[in-house]
């Protein structure tokens, strides 16, 4: 009888396993996607940010233009095509955050592995910096800073690095802190190995895995940040596409033309719920970090 019960169950299990795996493998997928979309979309949807056809305003999804071509998911209030603007603005996505993403995690790294291993007066300095901007609301502070200045794509991905670094210097510092002790970093020390090199070789490689997750997690936030500075008119200037651009100039219209401001918000959502996801699944498998 228990021989028969295990025929029955294995094969059952084996199913669920698989299509758990490749549940799992979804949210990289869809990425993925967006990643490729943003690289070759542009150089397929010809589109013009500035140029406006008012005998094409508000048209619905599918519907036919002066030009004779077609507009899939409709145009804006100015007649412009509105998957263009969706494919330009994920370009737009994917620019800032992996910009804003790469210069926090350089920054960051690079302190909290300073102050995590030499101690001393950099970690106490590092700690009353934390302590000054963990006083200010992240998205606060972006917003003044972009707001004090020209609107640009340099000034929104340094407005949104002035607080995203303290993440990753925070897990690079604990890290390095439990690494410093162990016994091939002593071993190190007393062959007379110079402490950046101790630093490069024997403690940075261990916080790749957890810096990779973290990382993941900020471009969905700072992704998402730079839509909401974009609607509100401070974040890029009107010659670069943002979701957050579009979805504003379609905020009058969603009783009647509610694909201006609906499609960008899903294709925004789609992307910020996967990455979020996918951060989540590389928190649990290398959140911890490894130090043995």
């Amino acid at each position: 009888m228990a021989g028969s019960t295990v025929a029955v169950d294995r094969p059952t299990t084996a199913p669920r396993r698989g299509r758990r795996s490749l549940l799992s493998r979804v949210p990289a997928l869809v990425v993925g996607c967006y990643l490729l979309v943003a690289v070759v979309g542009p150089m397929l949807v010809h589109y013009d940010p500035v140029h406006t056809s008012l005998d094409d305003r508000l048209l619905a999804p599918g519907s036919k233009v002066s030009t004779g071509g077609t507009a899939w998911l409709g145009t804006d209030g100015l007649g412009r095509d509105l998957l263009a603007q969706i494919v330009y603005g994920a370009r737009t996505a994917v620019l800032v955050g992996v910009s804003t993403v790469a210069l926090s995690c350089l920054a960051g790294v690079l302190l909290g592995a300073v102050a995590g291993y030499f101690r001393g007066a950099a970690d106490a300095v590092l700690a009353r910096i934390f302590d000054v901007l963990l006083a200010f609301p992240a998205i606060l502070l972006a917003i003044v800073i972009a707001g004090a200045f020209q609107r640009s794509v340099l000034l929104v991905v340094l407005a949104l690095s002035a607080t995203g670094w303290i993440g990753f210097a925070r897990v690079t510092r604990g890290i390095a802190l439990s690494l410093r002790e162990r016994p091939w970093v002593d071993a190190a020390r007393v062959l007379g190995v110079p402490g950046r090199t101790v630093l490069a070789r024997h403690v940075l490689p261990f916080t790749a895995g957890p810096v990779v997750a973290l990382a993941t997690l900020e471009f969905a936030l700072v992704v998402l940040a730079e839509a909401g500075l974009s609607f509100l008119g401070i974040g890029l200037p009107p010659s670069t596409v943002s979701w957050g651009q579009i979805i504003a100039n379609g905020k009058e219209y969603l009783e009647t033309q509610w694909w201006i401001s609906t499609l960008p918000g899903i294709a925004l959502s789609l992307l910020i719920v996967n990455v979020g996801i996918l951060g989540d699944q590389l928190t649990a498998r290398y959140g911890r970090g490894r130090s043995d």
